[in-house]
């Protein structure tokens, strides 16, 4: 505790700016019910109406509150992004520490499989499996996750393999220590920098391939809550000069820049590199 704070206080202005900015957001999901001043569904007023001390940021296409949608798009968006992410982490982290390891045949099969499906567009690849299986909930994480978790297979796979050829590996397999021990006790706590970094990039993407799916009707699913989501049922407003979507759209770039931040300061930190 005491290093991280120590390591905390010599952080840049800028990562400390990406944490406050994170830091907000999850305040925000976490205490959504105890913040938001009316449900998530609750119809609060007319229609698109303007910013008042009732309505902090107006109201919705549906005459619900902006802001309260807001906050639960917050809770209900981070939540499925982060279960997402750490998902295919461990999907990806698996299988590409295990084709570094065992090598050979097993290798060249994983590699070739997950070659076939990251030659198909992500956001084309998703839109088809969605519009078979449906957009419930559990459909869109597997599937999210399970191409996410390419993306993860290269890098662990990757990281994995320079650190499989390193002396006290071989010193494990020496001693008769099993694929899984070495995986689990070797190899992921010197993978960790690279892969903490590669977390926060990855729960981005993530975040905002949720926000995409949405915006085309893929996504969560109304009444839900959700950013992407929001700024289609508002789009219309912008035809009357209505600038309700666009309070969801900043709320998307305001939650990616400060994971931005953190993540340029974690990879600063696993460099090595010294001012």
């Amino acid at each position: 505790m005491v290093a991280l704070i120590k390591i905390l206080k010599t952080a840049p202005w800028s990562a400390r700016i990406g944490m406050f900015m994170v830091l907000v957001t999850l305040v925000a999901a976490i205490f959504a019910p105890a913040i938001a001043p009316f449900g998530e569904t609750e119809i609060a007023g007319d229609v698109w109406l303007s910013s008042d001390s009732t309505h902090l940021l107006g109201t919705d296409s549906l005459g619900r509150d902006l802001f309260s949608r807001l906050i639960y798009g917050a809770r209900n968006t981070i939540s499925i992004a982060f279960l997402i992410t750490a998902l295919s982490f461990v999907f990806g982290i698996s299988w590409g520490f295990l084709a570094a390891t065992v090598g050979g045949w097993l290798d060249q099969l994983i590699s070739r499989l997950i070659d076939i499906i990251m030659a198909f567009p992500t956001l084309i690849f998703a839109l088809m499996i969605l519009s078979v299986v449906g957009t419930s909930i559990p459909a869109l994480i597997i599937v999210i996750a399970l191409l996410d978790s390419t993306r993860v297979f290269r890098l662990s796979r990757a990281v994995a393999m320079d650190i499989e050829v390193m002396e006290y590996v071989e010193a494990a397999r020496l001693r008769g220590e099993g694929i899984w021990w070495i995986m689990r006790h070797e190899i992921l706590p010197n993978a960790m920098p690279p892969l903490v970094a590669e977390f926060g990039l990855r729960f981005c993407f993530v975040f905002l391939f949720i926000a995409a799916l949405s915006f085309l009707g893929l996504g969560l699913q109304p009444p839900t809550a959700d950013w992407g989501g929001m700024v289609r049922e508002n789009a219309g407003a912008i035809t009357f000069g209505i600038f309700t979507p666009l309070w969801p759209a900043a709320a998307i770039a305001f939650l990616t820049v400060g994971v931005n931040l953190v993540v340029d300061w974690v990879l600063y930190l696993a460099s090595g590199l010294k001012e």
